[in-house]
């Protein structure tokens, strides 16, 4: 059966940038923070009520699961977290949504700019 992904869309802002945070690697909270703070230049940081709460509700929705860690000395009680296919499908729905967006707003500011 096919995954309605309709009912996750928009994402939030939070939702969006932990997706995005995991489309390139299996990461832990914190690194997941960290990662969000490098990918917006600092401009959005996410607390860990936020992320934690939003990624029971990933996991929940089978959107993202917990991987197995790395066995390179990482501390054992970190827990890590990956992106499943239906996230992975979700975060480029979600792109594809935006850039749509982007496009309109781009067609309507240059058919309508403001004259000063």
């Amino acid at each position: 059966m096919k995954d309605n992904l309709n009912q996750f869309l928009p994402l939030s802002p939070a939702v969006l940038h932990i997706l995005l945070a995991l489309s390139g690697e299996d990461r832990h909270g914190y690194a997941i923070m960290q990662e969000i703070a490098r990918q917006s230049g600092g401009q959005y940081k996410l607390g860990p009520g936020t992320l934690y709460d939003n990624l029971e509700k990933l996991l929940d929705s089978g959107i993202v699961q917990e991987s197995a860690r790395p066995s390179s000395g990482e501390d054992p009680r970190r827990k890590y977290y990956r992106l499943t296919g239906m996230g992975r499908r979700l975060l480029s729905a979600e792109l594809a949504r935006l850039e749509g967006v982007v496009r309109e707003g781009k067609a309507k500011l240059r058919l309508n700019p403001r004259k000063a």
